[in-house]
């Protein structure tokens, strides 16, 4: 069954056999490094400096007379603005831009990075099907993305989100929403087809199944290691096409395990790491804060701040946050899952760093002062998630 074709998304008959209806690629901003970041109030700064410059420029060239030659008028100070062409095509046609708070949104920016994003029709450069799928939090809650990474350039992967997800480098994800609604969150609708209903209903000869049974098989089907490897070339050039197992029920409760682990990672409890201190050894052996262990004779205070980035030892057993604070009892199972050319722990620390972007030079910083030990029980959870992750996938039927 093809998940989606795009011949069909041209088309957009009601009648196409597929499994979606609906689907795009993930959110484009086109400047990230101004419209996400990892604290909203500091995302809002940003954003309303990004509006001040744009209408600025519009005001700059009005005053010029409006000159036809616009690339070579405005300014290109990386510090100030960054142009893509959805913000030109605003520009000629005297659009202005206006901070509006409630455009500030949660989403997954990368596999278990979350972020905050300004989602916006003009400084956005494409928003893809977010507009339909999640217009608010009420949608947030009772929606699920399947978000799938496909293309040459990475191995492909799969993960669900109930947040808008990123189109990630050299593009190529494509998310696939259950429900699609209007942009003021009304008339929820099914994205899934009906013929894909009835298509396995009659296959299986199954009445109980229902389109969320569906949605939960493709995502185990999608995990499956046969299926990766068999489909690897076809996968670097088209969208998943999903065979028919011989056993439904099976791929559809473990693809329902998984999604539910997957959504929810930051409620998981953490794994059970090694608090390791620089100067005076393991200061604790579990997924709670070692504070209470911490001795007065420490002359360095244990830190849970990343200052700049994490970093693996090179066995992969054990993970340096900082000066202060190694993680260690990293089971080698860990990186057995994997998203695209990185494991989801190597994900977190790729992500979780503080930097500085090289033209713009806006800082970047993922530490919360309001949960000073976030990152520290995120790398925790992350493992816990992963090594679950490798036990449910060893447990998929044949396909």
């Amino acid at each position: 069954m093809n998940i989606r074709s795009k011949q069909a998304k041209r088309r957009r008959s009601p009648f196409d056999q597929t499994i979606f209806r609906a689907f795009s690629r993930g959110l484009e901003t086109c400047r990230d490094e101004w419209t996400y970041d990892f604290d909203d109030a500091s995302l809002e700064r940003k954003v309303r400096i990004l509006v001040e410059n744009y209408n600025g420029e519009i005001d700059r060239w009005r005053r010029a007379g409006r000159p036809e030659d616009i690339d070579n008028f405005v300014t290109y100070d990386p510090g100030r603005i960054k142009w893509c062409s959805r913000l030109k095509q605003a520009f000629k046609e005297e659009i202005g831009a206006e901070f509006k708070k409630d455009r500030i949104k949660s989403s997954l920016y990368r596999p278990y990075t979350e972020c905050f994003v300004y989602i916006d029709p003009i400084l956005t450069h494409r928003r893809g099907i977010f507009p339909e799928a999640l217009p608010n939090e009420a949608a947030g809650a009772e929606n699920r993305i399947l978000w799938t990474k496909a293309g040459t350039d990475w191995p492909f992967f799969a993960l669900v989100s109930n947040q808008i997800v990123d189109v990630l480098p050299q593009g190529g994800s494509q998310c696939f929403p259950f429900y699609v609604y209007k942009e003021d969150g009304t008339n929820r609708r099914e994205n899934m087809t009906n013929w894909a209903l009835g298509h396995l209903q009659e296959h299986y000869q199954d009445d109980k199944i229902t389109k969320w049974d569906i949605f939960h098989y493709v995502y185990g089907v999608l995990h499956h290691p046969e299926y990766r490897a068999k489909y690897a070339e076809n996968l670097k050039r088209e969208l998943p096409r999903i065979p028919l197992a011989n056993d439904f029920w099976g791929f559809s409760k473990a693809g329902e395990e998984l999604a539910r682990l997957h959504i929810d990672y930051e409620k998981v409890e953490p794994w059970p790491l090694k608090y390791i201190e620089t100067s005076s050894g393991v200061l604790g052996a579990s997924g709670n804060s070692p504070r209470a262990e911490r001795r007065s004779a420490l002359q360095i205070p244990l830190s849970y701040r990343v200052e700049d980035k994490m970093r693996l030892a090179k066995d992969h057993r054990s993970l340096k946050v900082n000066d202060t604070l190694t993680l260690g009892g990293i089971p080698a199972e860990t990186f057995e899952y994997r998203l695209g050319n990185r494991s989801a722990l190597e994900w977190v620390i790729d992500q979780y760093q503080v930097t500085e972007d090289m033209h713009s030079g806006i800082r970047s910083d993922p530490n919360r002062p309001d949960d000073p030990e976030y990152i520290v029980r995120l790398v925790g959870q992350v493992i816990r998630v992963s090594l679950k992750t490798v036990m449910l996938v060893k447990s998929l039927p044949a396909l």
